[in-house]
């Protein structure tokens, strides 16, 4: 069954006691030297995430299914380097996935709740991860202030929406790559106006398979034109 961000329920999933979830070898070999501080994150998200607000009870046995194996994928296409935003970060979810995958990158974190910017920056600091920097405040409230190579967001709103957002943070020649699910084409359609307006080219979907035992994904990216 399809999931609102595209995932697909299954049965691999993480143990609430802290064992390794299951096809941790495929987890491995998708992931290599990000699976060690994935791990980390996921015992955070269990032990943490639901006292604090950031995901719900069911979401804890499809953590990595739903979750970061879904964000694992996305990231998998962003740049290895240079500057990814990501707007509405949240829990993290893609936000600190893509900076243990791309260590190389500068990530932004885009949070308008104090208290998630917070756990944010516990969650940098616990892991390590000197490359995240942690911005409280909305999208729009940075636009002209900083320019990224990619924009990511999941989960945050409708991409008519989103483009309006997000885009401003783009430079030209940039992407905004976003986690959708199965009505993707139809946002595409309905966000035609907003991706005119930053002369936005090559809006497609695109889906991300993931690792055996694991769903795909489904992503929409589009350039910022001049």
């Amino acid at each position: 069954m399809s999931t609102p961000d595209g995932s697909r329920d299954s049965a691999a999933s993480p143990d609430q006691e802290g064992s390794e979830p299951a096809g941790a070898d495929a987890l491995k070999a998708f992931l290599g030297d990000a699976y060690e501080p994935m791990q980390q994150f996921a015992q955070l998200l269990i032990a943490h995430g639901e006292e604090r607000g950031l995901i719900g009870p069911r979401e804890i046995p499809r953590l990595w299914d739903r979750h970061l194996v879904n964000c694992s994928l996305l990231a998998s296409v962003l740049p290895q380097s240079g500057r990814i935003a990501d707007v509405g970060s949240g829990a993290g979810l893609p936000g600190i996935v893509i900076a243990i995958m791309r260590p190389n990158a500068r990530v932004l974190l885009v949070e308008s709740m104090v208290k998630r910017c917070e756990w944010l920056g516990e969650v940098s600091d616990r892991l390590g991860l000197s490359n995240v920097e942690v911005l409280n405040g909305r999208a729009e409230e940075y636009a002209g202030a900083l320019e990224a190579d990619a924009v990511t967001a999941r989960a945050v709103a409708a991409l008519d929406k989103l483009t309006r957002w997000a885009m401003p943070l783009v430079h030209v020649g940039g992407e905004m790559v976003v986690l959708k699910g199965a009505s993707a084409e139809q946002e595409i359609e309905s966000a035609q106006k907003a991706l005119r307006k930053f002369a936005a080219r090559d809006a497609a979907v695109q889906e991300l398979t993931g690792p055996p035992g694991y769903s795909d994904a489904r992503i929409v990216r589009a350039t910022r034109g001049r």
